[in-house]
């Protein structure tokens, strides 16, 4: 019979997830399943003996008949067991990705509920089996070495880092947990429903073959892990990059080699506002060549001047209602409680007063306010035309891919990378 994992353990996990601090302010999502409940229990112990809190996020994503007396009883055994819990209601359309779709919003709904309620760590209850799971599966979609490394322990998101400290667990250790803290656990019927591909490969990866499994994704994990590093190094030798949403570099710094290929990739989806970097080979062409477009980024080198590697303008998306949390362009965040009838998208040709020591070229996708009748109402990245008419309309570039473990993206001003260097 497996053994419910301990204090001391579960505090070994997580110190390489850190560092935290004292009075860590830290949230779980829980389900009310085995596995998230062992979570959202060894946590709650974890956060109070160094003095700090927890608060159990719970999402009700409405998809089966009684869904919401199922979370009101898993917040009901928690706040019983002297722990915070919270049910969050959320509406997901069935039909085609529905799993997908509803692990999106029920994500951004915790992340955003950290965010409001200053809580920068999301501890997420994933164990040794996903771990397993989400390599067969991506193996079977034909991932390469970053897909095949798994589920990261550690990842940058808007709000809050997220954190896995019960990927190396066996499942089984935790449902004893569980039952060592006489707490019911409730069963999601869709965890045994074999039209979902990663519970059909729960039946094929048996439990003899989840430690190599998982030990593959380890490696994985590490090589990714090494890159990621390198690239941070690189960029901070060569790059800065702009809460406007360009980068400047110094490409002779850069290098052409495959770390550098991978920095400039990582550029790529942070300006492109794409969720995933485009393809290497595509990026080492784009680097030999110097200048041209990939991802919805567009790369120039000027004589005599770092290269500027801004948002294509082509690819811009269309303005929305410029409300808090709105994401447009998924690059820039409003942070502001907005205003009704304004809409949030690119600033365009617009002539601005005064000098914002800002290129033409640049200012194009610079994201910009306008009421209802088309008129520039703020620029809020240039604090335009005065930090009063901007302050509702406050926003963040936070890229929809996230940042590399490690980084730190700028907020409404300063710079990521420590390298200054002169644009002209």
């Amino acid at each position: 019979m497996a053994a419910p994992v301990t204090q001391d353990e579960f505090a070994a996990w997580m110190r390489p997830l850190g560092p935290f601090g004292i009075q860590s302010r830290i949230a779980a999502g829980v389900s009310g399943g085995p596995h998230s409940l062992a979570l959202v229990h060894l946590a709650h112990q974890w956060a109070t003996s160094r003095g700090g809190s927890l608060l159990a996020l719970i999402v009700d994503h409405g998809l089966r008949v009684g869904s919401a007396a199922e979370a009101a009883r898993v917040r009901d055994r928690l706040s019983g067991a002297g722990i915070v819990a919270r049910v969050i209601a959320l509406c997901v359309a069935t039909g085609a990705g529905m799993q997908n779709r509803a692990r999106a919003e029920r994500l951004r709904a915790l992340l955003d509920i950290c965010g409001t309620e200053s809580r920068p760590w999301l501890l997420l209850g994933h164990h040794a089996e996903d771990q397993s799971e989400t390599l067969l599966t991506r193996a079977l979609a034909g991932s390469g070495p970053a897909g095949l490394a798994g589920i990261a322990a550690v990842r940058a998101e808007r709000g809050a880092l997220i954190l896995r400290p019960l990927l190396g667990v066996d499942p089984a250790r935790l449902e004893a947990t569980v039952a060592a803290a006489a707490q019911t656990a409730e069963r999601d019927p869709s965890n045994a429903d074999a039209r979902f591909l990663r519970v059909r490969l729960r039946g094929a990866a048996l439990a003899e073959a989840q430690p190599a499994l998982a030990e593959a994704a380890a490696r994985f994990g590490e090589r990714r892990a090494a890159q990621e590093a390198a690239a941070a190094a690189r960029l901070a030798a060569c790059a800065m990059l702009s809460p406007h949403g360009y980068a400047r570099i110094d490409l002779a710094e850069l290098g052409t080699d495959a770390i550098a290929v991978g920095a400039l990739g990582t550029l790529l989806r942070l300006i492109g506002g794409a969720v995933f970097a485009p393809e290497a080979e595509a990026v080492a062409a784009l680097l030999a060549r110097g200048h041209g477009t990939l991802g919805g980024a567009w790369l120039r080198n000027p004589p005599g001047a770092a290269a500027i590697l801004s948002r294509e303008p082509a690819g811009l998306s269309p303005p929305i209602p410029a409300l808090r949390g709105a994401v447009w362009d998924g690059r820039f965040l409003m942070l502001g409680d907005g205003a009704p009838d304004h809409w949030l998208g690119a600033l365009g040709c617009e002539v601005l007063q005064g000098d914002l020591h800002l290129p033409l070229t640049l200012r194009g996708a610079i994201p910009a306010i306008r009421d209802s009748h088309g008129r520039l109402a703020a620029v809020p990245t240039l604090d335009y035309p005065s930090s009063l008419a901007c302050r509702p309309f406050a926003l963040a570039f936070a890229p929809q891919g996230g940042a590399p473990f490690g980084w730190a993206l700028p907020a409404v001003s300063g710079p990521v990378f420590s390298r200054q260097m002169t644009l002209k």
